[in-house]
């Protein structure tokens, strides 16, 4: 069973990633498109050579913060019982496993990006990125909470946003000099992190659909009317999500525009 920080945590990360994705990809495209390529990070222009790598920090910090508190704070360091794995925590293990990936991830990248003896070309740190996804994805497809009714809805559409991520990344290595790609890239990431979000304060928060409840650590329906309001109201949420999204990448195209002209 999750829980709402357990949500709201990884959300965090992969909406600011995925936001800040968006504005890069637009910006660069709009300032040079026949030079456009895609890029498995974006640095912050203008800033010293430390807040040049914020994004990979965030990933890498948040990615380290987010593992201690599923694998350390969680579990209270019972890791074993009569000898063997506590069953209790295989949910929080699986997390860490996740949450491990991406932190090797950022920290391969940085490494790449600071040290003369690592220098990966961006293909490859996308096919980087992308095992972290597919270890994200198996993560949930298999996972050992058993995912049923409404709680189970939600997972199969996170899912869904997971293989997105893991299609448009490996696509970056394919198609190095493809906007649509580096942008979907973008959009992926942020819905995966909004719809986090949305799962935590739906299911684990005030969001909860009329006629369905948490009780002992599963997600109940009164009846299949109800279970079939709540993935129709999870249907709607995600419709809202992708068309904030769309919104946010019109209003980016149009405020780098802006800028560029003015220069």
């Amino acid at each position: 069973m999750g829980s709402f920080i357990g949500h709201v945590l990884p959300g965090t990360l992969f909406f600011l990633v995925g936001i800040w994705h968006i504005w890069c990809s637009v910006f660069r495209y709009v300032k040079n498109p026949d030079k456009f390529r895609v890029k498995a990070w974006n640095p912050v222009p203008g800033f010293s050579d430390k807040l040049k790598y914020l994004e990979l920090y965030l990933i890498v910090i948040g990615g380290f913060i987010d593992l201690c508190v599923e694998l350390l704070i969680a579990t209270r360091l019972n890791f074993f019982v009569n000898g063997v794995l506590n069953s209790t925590y295989l949910n929080n293990f699986e997390h860490s496993g996740m949450l491990l990936m991406f932190f090797i991830f950022g920290f391969i990248t940085l490494l790449s990006q600071k040290s003369r003896f690592l220098h990966l070309q961006e293909g490859a740190l996308c096919l980087i990125a992308a095992t972290a996804f597919c270890a994200e994805y198996l993560l949930f497809y298999f996972h050992s909470t058993t995912h049923k009714g409404l709680e189970g809805y939600y997972h199969i559409i996170l899912v869904n946003l997971i293989g997105f991520c893991i299609f448009t990344t490996v696509g970056g290595t394919l198609f190095p000099i493809s906007f649509p790609i580096d942008l979907c890239s973008g959009i992926g990431i942020t819905l995966q992190g909004l719809w986090f979000y949305i799962t935590g304060f739906t299911l684990y928060g005030p969001f909860m659909p009329n006629g369905c409840h948490l009780k002992n650590d599963e997600i109940t329906c009164h009846s299949v009317n109800h279970l079939v309001r709540g993935e129709l109201l999870a249907n709607f949420q995600l419709f809202i999500l992708v068309f904030c999204v769309i919104v946010f990448v019109v209003g980016s195209y149009c405020k780098s525009v802006c800028l560029l002209t003015k220069r």
